[in-house]
């Protein structure tokens, strides 16, 4: 095992010692590793342009920003092969919360999320991606007309 060292500030190390209290890891390395193996996760799926997602992205906007409302719908619908279902929340008389479940390439679903979270009046803007296997089905589950199997996307969790 290699051994590193880093300096932090108080306030800095005092907060990072309550979230791996409040997440109830033992020891700061084993928090330390935890987010750099996020963190290369992410950057591993960054580089994966052929592969393929499912995301959830979510931001908080201010539904009064002038024709934000708007752009943020054309842009899901200028993006309807990414997009699979949006919840739309109220939080108080002037912030909304939105979660867009999102399919498709890893590279067009980021591509995708960074437009939308880059928009002016976008807050808080998250994505959430997991790697999927693709699976093309070829067999009925039973609606499909007249016993014909339907066409369609498996979508496996990669471990």
């Amino acid at each position: 095992m290699e051994r590193f060292t880093i300096s932090l500030d108080e306030d800095l190390a005092r907060e990072f010692d309550e979230l791996i209290a409040r997440r109830g890891y033992q020891n700061r390395s084993e928090a330390i590793r935890d987010l750099l193996r996020g963190h290369l996760e992410t950057a591993r799926q960054s580089g994966a342009a052929g592969d393929y997602c499912v995301a959830n992205l979510s931001y908080v906007y201010n539904h009064h920003e002038r024709d934000l409302a708007e752009r943020l719908t054309e842009l899901q619908h200028g993006h309807h092969d990414l997009t699979v279902a949006t919840l739309h929340a109220h939080l108080d008389h002037d912030n909304c919360l939105e979660s867009v479940i999102l399919k498709g390439p890893v590279g067009s679903v980021r591509t995708f999320a960074d437009a939308l979270i880059a928009e002016r009046g976008v807050r808080h803007g998250s994505l959430n991606l997991v790697s999927v296997e693709v699976d093309q089905g070829r067999h009925s589950h039973g609606y499909a007309p007249r016993g014909k199997a339907a066409p369609h996307l498996h979508l496996k969790p990669k471990n």
